[in-house]
């Protein structure tokens, strides 16, 4: 882009558009935006070099992305949705990561899916009988651990199945492995 008087508000020389996957990571898509960008670089040089160059006027519909403190990363069950809440885990991986805690215990998530509710009674038959209970339990509420499967917490909608998770002092870890070496309870709510 050419340079003015504003931030980032110049004329633009060439741009390039790309998905975001559904389970890609920042960091995953910052590798990816990294290759685009240097070839989009090399097409651009050559451009200004023969002098083929369109200059492209910036709208002014963008929005600005926040400064990523501490406080974002926190998992917030009540008002967040379970889509939102792994939005967010992907969007703090791999810089921060996101948290919350349980008896008083930081962990991080690294890696998280969503599962409906219909999926869950469809997969876990056990709890069909609750259905009608599951819809008030407490987002936070871990429903279930599967040592093979992961760690299924309550969101406010739906349900997140943890993948990737890291304790206070520890490593990143798979939540199979995580679960191995640490007990943790059906019933329990993150805060």
């Amino acid at each position: 882009m050419y340079m003015n008087t504003g931030m980032d508000s110049g004329d633009i020389i060439l741009q390039e558009e790309t998905a975001i996957g559904d389970d890609e990571t920042a960091g995953e898509l910052w590798n990816r935006l990294s290759e685009i960008g240097a070839d989009l670089l090399i097409e651009t040089l050559d451009k200004i070099e023969n002098s083929t160059v369109l200059r492209i006027e910036q709208e002014d519909n963008y929005t600005i992305a926040p400064m990523l403190d501490k406080e974002i990363s926190k998992v917030d069950w009540d008002n967040k949705n379970a889509i939102e809440i792994k939005n967010l885990v992907r969007g703090l991986n791999p810089t921060m990561g996101t948290c919350s805690y349980l008896n008083s215990k930081k962990l991080k998530f690294w890696k998280v899916d969503v599962i409906c509710i219909k999926d869950f009674m469809t997969k876990y038959k056990e709890f069909i009988e609750y259905d009608y209970k599951l819809k008030d339990v407490e987002a936070g509420t871990i429903i279930y651990i599967d040592g093979k499967e992961g760690l299924y917490i309550k969101a406010k909608d739906e349900i997140i199945k943890v993948l990737e998770i890291q304790a206070e002092n520890a490593k990143k870890m798979s939540i199979q492995d995580f679960l191995r070496g640490n007990k943790l309870q059906a019933g329990d709510v993150f805060e």
